[in-house]
């Protein structure tokens, strides 16, 4: 999926579709977090998860704090996008699990580099948005790692660590 999130003409739109996106990722952690056999996998993720429930969080903080109702939950037509590519993957394994996130974060960091270049950004967003960016790249580095060897993920395989980003060998 392509993401149109941070295009909408004006900067409250914006916010609110990546409320909205932030959902559907956290929707999406769940499929995936559900399916997994790699422990490991599941705490990383569970991690991912997590910042996820805060960008929803402090962005919808920062909308009402701007007078401007936020999302309650994903979109409706991209969650199944989302979520469905996971479920999907979990036909042939961790590997694809782990890939088909990968691909969900190709959006995320689309999303959150757009409202970062944003001209028209509240002043009270940079912060967020910067956080949310990083955290962003962060996952998406780790997804990117995680599977890349190929291979059954239930043996040994590369592991970037999701808090320093450093990379180690792990067994499972």
């Amino acid at each position: 999926m392509v993401t149109l999130v941070g295009m909408q003409g004006n900067f409250e739109s914006a916010l609110k579709e990546l409320v909205e996106l932030d959902y559907d990722a956290i929707e999406a952690y769940e499929a995936a977090i559900n399916r997994l056999e790699n422990g490991r996998y599941k705490d990383v993720l569970n991690g991912f998860k997590a910042d996820h429930q805060r960008h929803v969080t402090d962005l919808s903080g920062l909308l009402k704090k701007h007078n401007q109702e936020p999302p309650t939950g994903p979109s409706i037509g991209k969650q199944w996008l989302t979520k469905g590519k996971v479920v999907l993957a979990n036909l042939v394994g961790d590997d694809a699990i782990l890939a088909a996130m990968s691909s969900n974060e190709d959006d995320t960091n689309t999303a959150y580099e757009r409202m970062n270049e944003r001209l028209d950004k509240w002043e009270d967003a940079v912060e967020i948005l910067k956080r949310g960016l990083t955290d962003e790249k962060r996952h998406k580095a780790w997804l990117a790692g995680s599977h890349s060897q190929g291979g059954n993920s239930r043996n040994k395989s590369e592991d970037v660590d999701a808090e320093t980003s450093t990379t180690s060998e792990i067994e499972t």
